[in-house]
């Protein structure tokens, strides 16, 4: 019998695992990719890219390209190289906008807003709390633990019902019902701090 590419694999191009056996890929590379090069080249440099720099991105991109080509050859091949070269790109502006650690002493230097609340939004957040512990008080026991463990256990509809030995219907109920009431305590205590006097 004769070995075709039909019956031999490895003769395609492709290995029995799936991926591309070297001589296929760098058939592949050198039909398909390579006549695209002067595209590539004139797209690379419309990004702004530092002349000197335009190679070494040439050949990231076709490191990257070949690297996902050993799994599957992509089809069709000219967004794929683009979209690489693109994300390529993108990668390097955010390594190029990182500042290194070393390089500031001093990390007040930087003026980067701090992320931690002041005292004004920690005295906010507290009150907002206790408004909400209080109207979740003013429940019934089982609305209660329903909310409870959907929002704050975060546990699915059927495993509360499990936990509780009530059926998902009535779960969906007490949820329903819960939330109308906080919110209604909630909305009508804040129209009330609203009103004068």
């Amino acid at each position: 019998m004769r070995d075709t590419s039909e019956t031999n694999p490895e003769v395609a191009g492709l290995v029995p695992g799936g991926g591309v056996a070297v001589p296929g890929l760098e058939a592949w590379f050198v039909n398909e990719v390579l006549p695209l090069e002067a595209a590539l080249m004139q797209f690379l440099r419309r990004s702004g890219r530092n002349a000197h720099d335009l190679a070494d991105l040439r050949q990231e991109v076709y490191l990257r390209v070949c690297e996902a080509a050993k799994q599957q050859i992509p089809r069709p091949v000219r967004p794929f190289l683009f979209t690489v070269a693109r994300n390529l790109m993108i990668d390097q502006m955010r390594r190029d906008q990182v500042i290194p650690i070393d390089a500031v002493s001093d990390l007040e230097a930087l003026n980067i807003a701090a992320d931690v609340p002041g005292p004004d939004r920690n005295a906010m957040a507290r009150s907002e709390l206790r408004r909400l512990q209080a109207a979740l008080d003013e429940l019934p026991p089982r609305c209660r633990e329903v909310l409870i463990l959907r929002r704050i256990d975060g546990l699915s509809r059927s495993e509360i019902s499990q936990r509780m030995g009530i059926t998902e219907k009535t779960v969906t109920q007490y949820l329903t019902n819960g939330v109308r009431v906080l919110a209604n305590l909630l909305y009508a205590e804040a129209e009330a701090s609203r009103r004068p006097g």
